[in-house]
């Protein structure tokens, strides 16, 4: 009851009810404390035949297809809203700072908006880190041959960012479906090791710690820092082992829910004509 009324954090208050329930979960409190440490093992396994074999197996398709299944099978509704709600953030937060640095053209757009459990299986989860690494590259080429940096624009655009976002399917909710998001993503993540080639995984799981990087380019376009209090992951000049990827993968869904859910209060104070920064009150942007 504190967490969910704390608004420390200014996340939605449907991913926040369904992150709260799967903690409580008997998932959470019991199988996950239960299985990490075989689930550490075996990832540890998976790192000696990544030395051994750091190219095969390359099984991206099967990868995929193996999430879905998992999904579907044995995660709650709670848990399947929280990972496909992920990816429409992620998607909004890009474009907030695409369309505001002023270079919409010449930074790619690959939004991801899936609605079903199925639209998993056309590489999602791996094409949601090569668009991030991608908008980062081609972002700061087009800055750098403009000659410039990113600076808060003569109106901030928030167009991009939704309240609420399409209707997910219903997700089943069966007497195995009772697995709560960070188990899954724990046991997911050494699976994710084992399928696909060690670089893709090294990426993959590096792509994390770029919720800071976002977040200072969001920073400079609002001419503010406050929301960097939220984002917890760690700059990627300093990389985190891999065997840590599952809780950071957790701790990147939080940053991007606070980040979007503080562009979000942005949103509602501009169109009250209020000034974005809560703490200025100078003219409103």
């Amino acid at each position: 009851m504190a967490l969910y009324l704390d608004h420390s954090l200014p996340i939605d208050d449907g991913a926040k009810r369904d992150l709260l329930l799967g903690a409580r979960s008997r998932s959470r409190r019991w199988l996950f404390p239960v299985a990490r440490p075989l689930v550490f093992l075996f990832f540890c396994l998976v790192k000696v035949l990544r030395v051994i074999s750091p190219k095969y197996p390359n099984l991206n398709g099967l990868l995929h297809k193996t999430i879905h299944w998992g999904l579907r099978t044995f995660a709650t509704p709670e848990a399947n809203r929280v990972i496909l709600r992920h990816f429409h953030v992620g998607s909004e937060l890009t474009a907030f700072v695409r369309e505001n640095a002023g270079v919409g053209d010449k930074v790619t757009k690959w939004p991801l908006t899936p609605t079903r459990l199925k639209d998993i299986e056309p590489d999602l989860f791996l094409q949601h880190d090569l668009n991030i690494f991608n908008f980062v590259i081609e972002l700061n080429a087009a800055l750098r041959a403009e000659g410039r940096e990113l600076t808060p624009p003569e109106r901030i655009d928030f167009s991009m960012i939704s309240d609420e976002f399409p209707p997910f399917e219903e997700f089943p909710r069966k007497w195995h479906n009772f697995v709560d998001v960070q188990t899954a993503v724990e046991f997911y993540t050494p699976i994710y090791a084992l399928m696909l080639p060690r670089d893709d995984f090294v990426r993959a799981s590096s792509s994390l710690q770029l919720d800071e990087v976002i977040a200072i380019y969001i920073a400079r376009i609002l001419g503010t820092s406050y929301h960097m209090a939220f984002v917890k992951n760690g700059h990627p000049l300093v990389a985190l082992s891999t065997l840590q990827a599952g809780y950071r993968l957790m701790m990147h869904g939080l940053d991007s829910e606070a980040m979007h859910g503080w562009l979000r209060v942005m949103k509602a104070r501009q169109a009250a004509g209020l000034p974005l920064d809560p703490a200025n009150s100078g003219t409103p942007h």
